[in-house]
């Protein structure tokens, strides 16, 4: 079982840190997030072999401990914080890197303003490159409904980038 954690659920641990993260948008919530996640796969190890697709399991755990936690938070009113996003452009001139981080903070706190379902869907598909399947299994809808929020996330950031 420890060889099959670490070789098939330990690797997930990036992913699931940038879900939680687009879910939460903050960092420390994320990391906690993403170790309860580890922990809840582990303690269900016994069931394993009756998961048909072990990582759309731990996503979903990941995505509801996530929106549990939003909830919490917005149960006690407290104010979420908005992380700051960490470019990765390398380019070589330093007005590139200007205008690319500018642009790549905008579409983040577009992305961040989407409704829930609509950012997680762009999450996991644009940036995690999964399939509509999947995104539909891990979010307990339709791949209709999975097409419409990511269609309608896009319209809007689009609209929005543009003003």
């Amino acid at each position: 079982m420890l060889h099959r954690f670490q070789h098939d659920i330990l690797p997930l641990k990036d992913r699931l840190f940038r879900l939680a993260l687009r879910i939460t948008l903050n960092r420390e919530d994320a990391q906690d997030i993403v170790q309860e996640t580890l922990i809840k796969m582990w303690e269900q190890r016994q069931q394993w072999d009756a998961i048909e697709n072990i990582e759309a399991y731990a996503l979903t755990i990941c995505r509801n401990l996530s929106l549990d936690h939003l909830k919490r938070l917005s149960n006690r009113h407290l104010p979420l914080d908005t992380p700051q996003v960490e470019p990765f452009d390398q380019t070589p001139s330093p007005l590139e890197q200007t205008i690319h981080r500018e642009h790549f903070d905008r579409v983040g706190q577009i992305i961040d303003r989407l409704p829930e379902k609509q950012r997680t869907c762009i999450q996991l598909r644009d940036f995690e490159g999964r399939s509509y399947h999947d995104i539909a299994d891990i979010l307990g809808i339709t791949e209709e409904q999975v097409k419409v929020n990511i269609f309608r996330a896009r319209q809007t950031i689009r609209k929005d980038f543009e003003v």
